[in-house]
């Protein structure tokens, strides 16, 4: 009988998720005029992540967010945030991110590092990440949340515009700070 080589996953070791679109959501926060936070989201969400139960730094997670779906209470800015000042949606519909590296703390949460593409634009970020747990629904799936955190700076993604106040500083900051609620849904 022949065995796999230790570093290969067979699909019987792994466990996969997909993302919920329904019950998941990027939310965002940026400063405005210097200050105030102007807070919004991205309300659709999708991908998967698959889980080594017994080597976490082999799982992986590929996240894709729907451009469009930007929402900050304020169509007119959403509008604009979707234009080519911003995000680009109608060259660049979508927000995705691969991880590249898996890391787990010393307090049972993870450091999921990996390859942010915004607008064509791809930068390594590191998200921290929390395990919200895992249960079984009332129609029978298996479920299993986590939240994710990270701060980004904006013009690193090509996202540069900007309008300099007479009084000195900017109408929007350029450090973004990201939430990510994920419910995943046992394959």
């Amino acid at each position: 009988m022949s065995t796999a080589p230790a570093n290969v996953l067979s699909q019987a070791d792994v466990i996969h998720w997909d993302i919920d679109p329904s019950h998941s959501s990027a939310h965002f926060s940026v400063r405005h005029l210097m200050i105030s936070n102007v807070r919004g989201e991205f309300a659709r969400l999708s991908g998967s992540v698959t889980v080594d139960p017994r080597d976490i730094t082999r799982s992986t997670v590929h996240a894709v967010i729907d451009a469009a779906s930007v929402n900050t209470r304020d169509e007119k800015r959403d509008e604009h945030l979707r234009s080519g000042d911003f995000l680009d949606v109608a060259n660049h519909p979508t927000i995705e991110f691969r991880s590249t590296r898996v890391t787990p703390k010393a307090d049972g949460s993870l450091q999921v590092a990996g390859e942010l593409t915004i607008r064509g634009v791809t930068r390594e970020v590191v998200l921290e990440v929390e395990d919200n747990g895992e249960l079984q629904d009332p129609w029978g799936n298996t479920k299993r949340g986590a939240t994710a955190t990270t701060r980004l700076d904006r013009k690193n993604f090509g996202l540069q515009w900007n309008v300099a106040l007479e009084t000195g500083g900017w109408v929007v900051g350029d450090d973004v700070k990201v939430d990510i609620e994920v419910e995943l849904l046992r394959k």
